[in-house]
C-alpha cells in the first residue's frame, strides 16, 4: 500500500503555522490594497505614463491598487491549499504514531 506521507511531523507543523500566518497577512494586505490605502503607494507598480494622463490618472492608480489586492487574495488562496496539505500531513503523522508495526 502506498503511503501519502511525505513530510515529517516537524516539517508538517511548520508548514501549517507558516500557511496560517501567510493567509492572515495576505488577506489583510489584499483588503488594504483594495481599499486603496495611501500607506501602500510605494508597493503599487505604476509608471510615469500612468500619471501623465490627467483625466484618468487616479483611475489608473486605483486599477493598479485593485490588481495588487487581487494578487494578494490569490496568494492567500494558495496558502490555504498549502495549509490544507500540511494539515493532512500532520494528521497522517499522528495516525502513524498509533499504528503498531
Amino acid at each position: 500500500m502506498a503511503s501519502l506521507l511525505f513530510c515529517g511531523p516537524k516539517l508538517a507543523a511548520c508548514g501549517l503555522v507558516l500557511s496560517i500566518w501567510g493567509v492572515i497577512m495576505l488577506a489583510m494586505l489584499g483588503i488594504f490594497f483594495t481599499t486603496h490605502s495611501a500607506v501602500l503607494i510605494e508597493d503599487v507598480p505604476f509608471t510615469e505614463e500612468d500619471m501623465h494622463d490627467d483625466e484618468t490618472a487616479l483611475q489608473n492608480i486605483y486599477k493598479l491598487y485593485n490588481q495588487v489586492g487581487y494578487n494578494c487574495f490569490i496568494a492567500a488562496v494558495i496558502y490555504v491549499g498549502i495549509g490544507f496539505l500540511s494539515f493532512c500531513q500532520v494528521r497522517l503523522n499522528k495516525r502513524k504514531e498509533y499504528l503498531v508495526h
